[in-house]
C-alpha cells in the first residue's frame, strides 16, 4: 500500500511572522499519522517552519532550487542550503515556473538529478493546457514531461519520486477536473513509469493531483486508485486543508 502524501504549496505568500500563525493554526487540523504532509513554504519562511513543526507529524519543502552546487547564479537557492535549514522535499517543474520563469523539461531533469544528490525528496509536476487538453494530445504530452524528467535515475530512485499531475487549466481557476478524468491521466503516468522502470517502481511511486483541490472534491478524487494525494495550492493556506489531509 503507498502512503498518501498531501502537500501544500504557499506559493509567493506569508512572511516568515504570518507564516509562524498559519502554521500554528494548521497543526492540529492535519494530524494524522496516515498521511505524508508537507507545507512547501517560501525560502525565506523554512527555518521558522522547519522549528515550528519539528515536534509534529508535518515535513517542509521547498517550491524551487537550483541545479548547480555553488556559484554566480544570483538569486538561486542551492541545494544543499535547503537541506541545511531543514526542508526535506523540493517541488520541481512547477507550471508556473515554467511559464514565468522559462523552465524546461530539461532543467526539470537536472534538479531532480541534483535533489537526489542532497537527499531531497522531489515532487515533480507535469500537466496540460486547455489547448493540449482539445486537442486530445494530453497523455503523449504528460508522458513526455515524466519521461524526460526521470532520465538518468536509477528504478529505485523513481520509486520514491512523487508525481504531482496538475492540469494548468484547473489551477486557481475553481475548475477542478473531473475525478474519471484526473484518473486516466494518473493511470496513464503510472503506466509510463511502467514501461520505463518497470513494475516495483511504478507500484511504488507516488502520484498526486493537483488543481483548485478543496475539502469538498478530495475525498472523490483521493479514492480514485492511482491518485496518492494532492498538491494543493490556495486551500493549503486555510484551515480547509485540514479536511483535504484527512479526506
Amino acid at each position: 500500500m503507498r502512503k498518501r502524501i498531501v502537500a501544500g504549496n504557499w506559493k509567493m505568500n506569508k512572511t516568515p511572522s504570518e507564516a509562524a500563525l498559519l502554521i500554528g493554526e494548521l497543526i492540529p487540523l492535519v494530524n494524522n499519522d496516515n498521511v505524508d504532509v508537507v507545507f512547501c513554504v517560501p525560502a525565506i519562511d523554512i527555518p521558522c517552519a522547519v522549528e515550528l513543526t519539528k515536534d509534529t507529524n508535518i515535513r517542509i519543502g521547498a517550491q524551487n532550487m537550483y541545479f548547480e552546487d555553488k556559484g554566480a547564479f544570483t538569486g538561486e537557492i542551492a541545494p544543499d542550503m535547503l537541506k541545511d535549514a531543514g526542508a526535506e522535499y523540493v517541488i520541481i517543474g512547477h507550471s508556473e515556473r515554467r511559464q514565468y520563469f522559462a523552465e524546461t523539461d530539461e532543467t526539470v531533469n537536472k534538479k531532480v538529478l541534483k535533489a537526489f544528490e542532497y537527499g531531497l525528496k522531489p515532487i515533480i509536476c507535469c500537466g496540460e493546457t486547455l489547448t493540449q487538453r482539445e486537442q486530445g494530445i494530453t497523455i503523449e504530452w504528460v508522458c513526455m514531461q515524466i519521461k524526460i524528467a526521470l532520465l538518468g535515475l536509477t528504478p529505485e530512485q523513481i520509486a520514491d519520486v512523487i508525481i504531482a499531475y496538475e492540469p494548468i487549466w484547473a489551477i486557481g481557476t475553481g475548475k477542478v477536473a473531473t475525478k474519471e478524468q484526473a484518473q486516466e491521466v494518473c493511470a496513464a503516468i503510472r503506466g509510463c513509469v511502467r514501461e520505463i522502470a518497470g513494475d516495483a517502481a511504478a507500484d511504488a511511486m507516488r502520484i498526486q493531483y493537483g488543481g483548485s483541490v478543496t475539502g469538498d472534491s478530495a475525498p472523490d478524487l483521493f479514492a480514485m486508485e492511482d491518485i496518492d494525494g494532492g498538491l494543493v495550492g490556495g486551500a493549503s493556506l486555510k484551515p480547509d486543508f485540514g479536511r483535504i489531509v484527512n479526506a
